[in-house]
Parts: C-alpha cells; sequence; structure tokens
C-alpha cells in the first residue's frame, strides 16, 4: 500500500499550508499519492497521522508520518537532495530564511483571516497589519528576483501561496489593493507564477473566494 510505501499527502485543496508541500514535492520532481480530505468529517487516517493537532497537511513517507508544514518542506529539502536546494547552504542565510519563515507562518494567514470575517473597526485594523506585514516582506526581497537572490526557496514557496487569497482580502476589504501598496511583491508574484511547481499547485483566486463566500454564508458572517 502506498502508505505503507512510498509519498502520500493528505491535505485540503484550498490550504496555502498544503500548497507549499505540494510546490516543494514538485520542484523535487517527487511522485507522490494525493489525498484530498474534508476537513468537516475528518477521515480516520489523517486522525491517526496527526493525533496532536489533527491537521493537514500531512506527509506520509515510506508509512511515517511528517506533520506541520514548514517541518515537512524542510524534510523533503533534505531526503530528496537531488534537485532543487529549497534552503540555502550557508548557516546565515539558512538562520535568516527560516526566520521570515516563520514570520510568514504567524503573521499572514491569521491576519488575513480576520480580514474576511470581521467588518468595521476590526476589520480595518486587520487591513493596517496586513499592509505592515507585506510591506516588511516587500523590503525583505527589495530587488531581488526571488526572497533568496536568484533562485527559489524557501521564502519564496512559503509565501506564495498567500497570493491567490489577494484578490479575497482585496474583495472583502474595500480599499485593500495589494498591486498599489506593494508592487514589487506583486512582480515577485507573478515570477514565481512561470514556475510549473507552483503554477500547478496553486488554486484561482476565484476558487478561493468562492470557497470564503461558503465559509461566510456557513458562519453567519455578513
Amino acid at each position: 500500500m502506498a502508505e505503507e510505501n512510498g509519498v502520500v499527502l493528505l491535505n485540503f485543496w484550498v490550504s496555502p499550508f498544503g500548497q507549499r508541500v505540494k510546490i516543494a514535492l514538485a520542484e523535487k520532481g517527487v511522485d507522490y499519492e494525493y489525498k484530498e480530505e474534508n476537513l468537516m468529517e475528518k477521515s480516520p487516517f489523517l486522525l491517526k497521522s496527526n493525533p496532536i493537532h489533527k491537521k493537514i497537511p500531512v506527509l506520509i513517507h515510506d508509512g511515517k508520518p511528517i506533520c506541520e508544514s514548514l517541518v515537512i518542506v524542510e524534510y523533503i529539502d533534505e531526503i530528496w537532495r537531488g534537485k532543487t536546494q529549497l534552503l540555502p547552504s550557508d548557516p546565515y542565510a539558512r538562520a535568516q530564511a527560516r526566520f521570515w519563515a516563520d514570520f510568514i507562518d504567524k503573521k499572514v494567514f491569521e491576519c488575513g483571516t480576520r480580514l474576511w470575517k470581521c467588518n468595521g473597526e476590526a476589520q480595518e485594523q486587520a487591513k493596517k497589519e496586513m499592509l505592515e506585514i507585506l510591506k516588511l516582506l516587500e523590503t525583505e526581497l527589495g530587488d531581488k528576483k526571488y526572497f533568496g537572490g536568484e533562485s527559489f526557496g524557501l521564502v519564496d514557496l512559503v509565501l506564495i501561496p498567500f497570493s491567490s487569497w489577494f484578490y479575497t482580502y482585496e474583495t472583502c476589504c474595500p480599499g485593500l489593493s495589494v498591486e498599489n501598496e506593494c508592487p514589487k511583491l506583486l512582480v515577485w508574484t507573478k515570477e514565481c507564477k512561470t514556475r510549473e511547481s507552483v503554477a500547478k499547485s496553486l488554486p484561482e483566486p476565484s476558487m478561493v473566494y468562492e470557497f470564503v463566500c461558503k465559509m461566510k454564508k456557513r458562519f453567519g458572517i455578513e
């Protein structure tokens, strides 16, 4: 069985965390079995594979589960070394990449969720915070092609899935424009999406927005 021999990814299609793993596997050219999870009714396999957090994504490699997207991505980089290296070989550059990956992990999703869940002052505060986050990231990017320079790497694959959410953030929060506020970040987004690994791993922004509209209806959010 694939669960005991080979690579399996448990995921939910709209998750930016799962998309990181898909991009990493694609960059490495790893064949794997994809299993879509229903997060409203989690499978026994998911609950067994991630009994602590009970969340996706989970990567199962030869029967052994690895949880948490950043941990999974580093695992992939260490196990399949042959092709693209996602983390720099230089210790300082590697530490910096981990710092910014952790920053994105802790800031973007939570703030973005408040953009579509909240109204009024709470949404305005989330908008202010999101712009601060994105401008910090744009400053770190600078004039480089990718966050690590000329090579696509950890920080790029951690952040790029959120580009599919920008349309939702802007539509749900009037006055927010990533293009106007962070033009270099949009150039970087377009560059990343020329990579096959990224283009094939991300959903269309309109699909993300439709999903969020359904969630808002489910939660009774106007």
